[in-house]
């Protein structure tokens, strides 16, 4: 109702503003009207298919073998890169990070909203080094990384409340090492579904799957759609791939700010298929 309201609004200015035009800025006016409505109908009809589709389930799990990486650079407005933007939440090391136990606990502070995903994370996940093609295993903590100014004031100050005051600088950090056999038997892999046509108004599709690669049986099935209801226009400093995320389906959860938030998307859809084995 909401995305027809907004559809039936833009329509509408779109109308209103042709009065008082010349003759070719009506043309323009309207067959850029047409183009909208076309692309909001392609939209509307992808979106048919759209959804999360959990087809089984599996219990105590404890690794998970990332099948393809997410690159690092955040695609903003490239209209023809097939490089999923509907599904890309976090990039490069990233990306792994948010399926390893106690990252999301070491970098976010707060309780989250009543009905937020918990974020446990798998005890370790394995990938593929595309620099060597050689099958890494991951797993993660808090490790001291340098070491506080003891001349900054703030510093200071907690030093006179405690002269035992940790000076360590923490992060969450990455351990990689030559993953053992066998490898984990449940694999996430992801893909751009987008056709070109579908790209020439900026519409973008995904898929999310969830594979037991000891019968290549798909588990699950997360397919989205989004759409720049700019048509790619990138005036005001517009990023149009971004703005996209506002037209989805499924809708992203938002925040408090009522802006969508596409983090740890891939996990969360994930954990509700494989879920995760307690702590030994």
């Amino acid at each position: 109702m909401k995305r027809t309201f907004i559809g039936s609004l833009l329509l509408s200015l779109l109308l209103t503003a042709c009065a008082g035009l010349s003759s070719e800025e009506k043309v323009q006016q309207e067959a850029a009207q047409a183009r909208y409505a076309k692309a909001d109908a392609m939209f509307r009809e992808r979106c048919k298919k759209s959804g999360e589709f959990i087809y089984r389930t599996a219990e105590n799990v404890e690794g998970v073998f990332l099948l393809k990486l997410r690159p690092s650079q955040i695609n903003r407005s490239d209209q023809y890169r097939m490089d999923d933007p509907f599904g890309r939440d976090l990039g490069g090391d990233g990306y792994i990070e948010s399926f390893i136990r106690g990252q999301f606990q070491a970098t976010h502070t707060g309780i989250g909203r009543p009905g937020s995903p918990q974020y446990i994370g798998y005890h370790y996940v394995d990938a593929i080094d595309p620099k060597d093609g050689k099958r890494y295993r991951y797993t993660g903590g808090m490790k001291a990384v340098g070491r506080k100014d003891i001349n900054a004031k703030g510093v200071q100050m907690a030093l006179e409340r405690n002269p035992n005051y940790d000076l360590n600088i923490y992060r969450f950090v990455l351990d990689k090492v030559p993953a053992p056999d066998p490898a984990p038997r449940y694999g996430v892999t992801y893909d751009d579904i987008s056709t070109r046509e579908e790209r020439d108004y900026w519409i973008a599709g995904s898929s999310l799957k969830v594979i037991d690669l000891k019968t290549n049986e798909v588990m699950a099935e997360r397919i989205g759609y989004m759409m720049d209801r700019g048509q790619g226009s990138t005036g005001g400093g517009r990023s149009p791939w971004l703005l996209a995320e506002r037209t989805a389906c499924p809708a992203f959860p938002t925040t408090s700010g009522g802006y969508p938030f596409k983090g740890y998307q891939t996990r969360n859809f994930v954990e509700k298929v494989l879920h995760i084995a307690e702590e030994k």
